[in-house]
């Protein structure tokens, strides 16, 4: 009887925690595939939500594997085609069929132009990960694929939002925030990653209340804060360069004073 049960073997621990980050993957795949069936419906304002809920995803399951230490090779190329399908293909589809289609093959060839900067901005992201770390992980180069699927939907959220009074030509800014947009992501603009913040234990009780007043915001007024958010995003990126040059001149100052007392030495 012990001879059979040792013959038993449950899944392992590592093979469950690797499991659950990519299960979650997989639900943020559907939900960008989604939102283009809701685009493809006229349901534009179920499309916004469901990008930004594949965003939302997109944010925690990295995170919850490097939590559970469930990090794996499969993980990160599934994460990677889950960013070109949620914020590349269903962005571009959803504006395609609001706005772009009326602009003919143009349109059409914007949209490409966009889902290939994506792809391209993933694999730079793919290769410069596999380096070591450095205070530059705390830094993206460009934009990343889910802050540019929610950039590009601006102009479609500013429309169903309270600021609608503004009376905006939609057929000129979409195409001009498509540019813009599929720029920045394959540009090399650094840009905060977010992934290290280092929060005071003292200060740990206000962030919560911050990220669950964020979180009330969206809930009930969740396109004007939508908005709000892209906006501030948008001008912390001159800011995070400015950062990001500081930086790297003290760091190149440090190891200039370091190399010269070796020498002297």
């Amino acid at each position: 009887m012990q001879s059979q049960n040792k013959d038993i073997k449950l899944v392992s621990n590592k093979k469950t925690r690797v499991i659950l980050p990519n299960i979650l993957t997989l639900f943020g795949v559907c939900i960008g595939l989604t939102s283009i069936k809701f685009a493809f419906d006229g349901k534009f304002e179920l499309s916004i939500i469901a990008v930004i809920i594949a965003a939302i995803i997109d944010g925690l399951d990295g995170r919850i594997a490097r939590l559970i230490k469930g990090t794996s090779k499969v993980g990160k190329e599934l994460d990677s085609l889950t960013d070109v399908i949620s914020f590349g293909v269903a962005p571009a589809f959803i504006m395609y069929f609001w706005a772009l289609s009326e602009t003919g093959r143009i349109g059409w060839l914007i949209s490409l132009i966009y889902v290939v900067c994506v792809a391209l901005r993933l694999a730079r992201f793919n290769v410069s990960s596999n380096e070591e770390s450095s205070w530059k992980d705390n830094f993206f180069e460009g934009i990343p694929s889910p802050a540019g699927g929610v950039l590009v939907l601006m102009p479609l959220i500013l429309s169903i939002s309270e600021f609608e009074f503004l009376n905006l030509n939609y057929q000129i800014i979409v195409p001009i925030m498509f540019i813009i947009v599929s720029i920045l992501l394959i540009s090399k603009i650094p840009t905060y990653s977010f992934k290290r913040i280092a929060v005071p234990r003292s200060a740990s009780i206000f962030l919560l209340f911050g990220i669950i007043l964020y979180f009330g915001l969206i809930l009930v007024y969740t396109f004007n804060a939508i908005i709000v958010s892209g906006l501030i995003y948008l001008l912390m990126v001159p800011i995070s360069s400015m950062h990001y040059f500081m930086i790297k001149k003290n760091h190149k100052n440090v190891m200039d004073d370091t190399d010269h007392h070796e020498d002297v030495l």
